[in-house]
């Protein structure tokens, strides 16, 4: 299986997996990269995959599928291009003679889900949208921070060497506020400067993977001390024994960065 970033926008992946001849797609915001990739490399469509219904990651569904004739997996609980197969946590679908695990993740939005093989080639990957970033979360558009709390911590206990494909490059100006968090982490100091040489390439930060980040993601760490007394810090009012609370305060301080 070879997994690909198709860059959208000014900083969307658009992840692609494929087997040489079939592919999946997941959050086509735009259709142009994938099927430019799809000729390029001779691959025949054979799935969409949609985590949340915003238009950056639903844009391009509707041309895909008349270009294609791919049907698509949606979220039950949120409004996207019809028509689609809508898939629920709790769900196992089969894309590529893979069996995917359908995790509900809201947060970022009320009916957001992610996708999980626990064995692509011998090791775990995580289709996440917009709920986990590198280093961040999704902001609270839909969802309550309780919500956004129980989300991370279902995919933050996933297997450690789980590939994250979060659907944004925002990974170096989550590392900036993350630093900000946990000034002194060794281990954050040390991620930056990797991801700023991927970045000086030309190259994605993605995938991460679980085990990176809960050592680096403020938000898989709320009931770390160094982290509830930096939230405590920001807000006085923050719980620290409450990681909900921490996380809602690191959340408003982000929106804030």
């Amino acid at each position: 299986m070879k997994l690909l970033p198709l860059p959208a926008f000014s900083d969307n992946y658009i992840w692609l997996l494929h087997d040489g001849r079939q592919a999946l797609v997941v959050d086509p915001g735009d259709a142009a990269p994938v099927l430019q990739a799809l000729s390029a490399q001779g691959l025949t469509l054979s799935r969409i995959v949609v985590t949340h219904h915003h238009g950056d990651h639903v844009g391009g569904v509707a041309d895909l599928r008349a270009a294609t004739g791919a049907p698509v997996w949606g979220p039950a609980r949120e409004s996207i291009p019809q028509p689609f197969e809508p898939v629920r946590g709790g769900d196992v679908v089969h894309a590529l003679g893979l069996a995917w695990q359908v995790i509900d993740v809201p947060g970022h939005t009320a009916g957001h889900v992610a996708y999980f093989c626990p064995d692509v080639d011998g090791q775990p990957l995580l289709f996440c949208g917009d709920t986990l970033f590198s280093a961040g979360c999704g902001r609270l558009f839909e969802g309550t921070p309780a919500q956004m709390h129980a989300s991370l911590s279902a995919l933050a206990a996933l297997p450690a060497a789980t590939r994250v494909c979060a659907a944004h490059e925002y990974t170096l100006s989550n590392l900036a506020f993350a630093q900000a968090v946990e000034p002194a982490s060794r281990d954050l100091a040390d991620y930056t400067a990797h991801c700023r040489q991927l970045r000086a390439q030309g190259q994605p930060t993605l995938p991460s993977s679980i085990a990176q980040e809960q050592r680096i993601n403020p938000f898989l760490r709320c009931a770390v001390p160094a982290v509830a007394q930096a939230a405590r810090h920001y807000d006085a009012q923050t719980q620290a024994e409450d990681p909900v609370s921490v996380l809602a305060a690191l959340r408003r301080w982000k929106n804030e960065f």
